[in-house]
């Protein structure tokens, strides 16, 4: 996804004139559909059967093309077309369609289209665009193509390759003395590692691919552990643990197509965009089975458990569908946002998980919100039994009930 203007950035957002985005490749239609809610301000071109007269009184329908503006009321998805309908009331009339009808746009690749938030951009709105424009998505693969002296450090998606740096360094050749030669490795491969670091947030863990003819992939996973170990660096250990080495021809980006072909990056790129979240998902379920008092669901206890601060700094995260952040209710809305901000200034993780995944399918029956606590708490259901989850069932319709773990 990008900016139709380049001088549009994320900080400089504005409720009053929208974004315009422009979609350029199919998962850009996923993250559309995460940013479009009910009561959302959408513009964008659209086809219209229109009755035309003529000057005899004869009548003829026609496809015209016009650019529509619609307050959404509903929005479908289908993840196997990546394509995204749109549904609302027209709200500006034109010259083929009156205001209040209603029309269905299909949001197409390559076609921007242009979003208002009516009631404002909140910190879950601003994340998820932030994601969807973003080159270094958090499920973007890290690929180093590296021969002699040369690396191509890039971002691959299942749909794009972005180089993100390509780093040269002068190795003296073989035939000077092997001091001098394995010094200039050792240089390359610290400037290799340096640019990487810098250009890539390694901060959650994500796939990274080591290619290149010989050995050098390989010398450069074992200087990064051996870096890692000298540094005390527990961050560039996991980084080099993780690395999976792939042999390729030579250390160009265009040697790319034949390494993404082998069975073991194929292996590491499949679902890796929802990796983390079933990762977090099976660590709930996991501490569920311990009965340690660090993990809890249902509105009521999560809520107090964040408001305790034990949702914070050393293992906190809440968990969280996205389905809460598309409510109608705007106050119900502002609620979670004001959950998940406040996770995140206790230095907590707040993971905003998809109900089209399966990780979001396994917190959907949980009620849709869970919590993995800093400690352990034992006694954040006692209000529920006393009132009999009424207040629970109020919020969470058939999942009336919250249960201590």
């Amino acid at each position: 996804m990008r900016f139709v203007s380049k001088k549009q950035t994320i900080q400089g957002v504005d409720a009053e004139t929208g974004v315009a985005l422009l979609p350029v490749e199919p998962e850009d239609m996923w993250h559309a559909n995460n940013l479009i809610a009910i009561e959302d301000i959408v513009k964008a071109h659209a086809v219209r059967k229109v009755v035309q007269e003529s000057s005899t009184g004869s009548t003829h329908t026609e496809r015209v093309h016009t650019d529509l503006t619609i307050a959404v009321t509903s929005t479908f998805f289908d993840p196997a077309a990546s394509a995204l309908h749109v549904s609302g009331r027209v709200i500006r009339e034109n010259d083929f369609v009156n205001v209040g009808q209603y029309h269905t746009l299909d949001l197409e690749l390559n076609r921007p289209f242009t979003l208002w938030k009516l009631h404002g951009w909140d910190s879950v709105a601003l994340q998820t665009l932030s994601e969807a424009v973003s080159d270094d998505k958090p499920d973007a693969l890290v690929a180093v193509v590296m021969q002699e002296g040369l690396a191509n450090i890039c971002l691959i998606t299942e749909f794009q390759t972005v180089i993100k740096q390509k780093v040269e360094s002068s190795v003296p050749k073989k035939r000077s003395s092997a001091k001098d030669t394995a010094g200039g490795m050792a240089a390359f491969y610290e400037k290799t590692m340096t640019n990487m670091l810098r250009a890539v947030d390694f901060n959650n863990p994500r796939p990274l691919l080591l290619a290149s003819p010989g050995f050098v992939a390989q010398d450069f996973r074992t200087y990064m552990q051996t870096e890692g170990a000298k540094r005390a660096d527990k961050k560039l250990q996991r980084i080099a643990r993780d690395a999976v080495v792939v042999h390729s021809s030579t250390g160009h980006v265009h040697s790319l197509n034949e390494i993404l072909k082998s069975p073991e990056v194929q292996a590491t790129m499949r679902d890796k965009r929802f990796t983390n979240e079933t990762g977090l998902m099976d660590q709930f379920y996991e501490r569920l089975r311990k009965d340690d008092g660090r993990a809890w669901y249902g509105v009521k206890p999560v809520e107090k458990a964040v408001a305790e601060g034990a949702v914070g700094r050393g293992g906190g995260v809440l968990l969280i569908n996205n389905s809460f952040f598309r409510s109608l209710d705007i106050p119900t809305r502002k609620k979670y946002v004001a959950l998940v901000d406040k996770v995140k200034e206790e230095g907590g993780e707040a993971k905003v998980l998809s109900s089209d995944h399966e990780s979001g399918q396994r917190l959907d029956a949980l009620g849709g919100i869970a919590a993995i606590l800093t400690y352990p708490i034992f006694d954040l259901d006692e209000e529920d039994e006393e009132d009999g989850g009424e207040g629970e069932e109020k919020m969470l319709g058939s999942e009336g009930e919250t249960t201590v773990i």
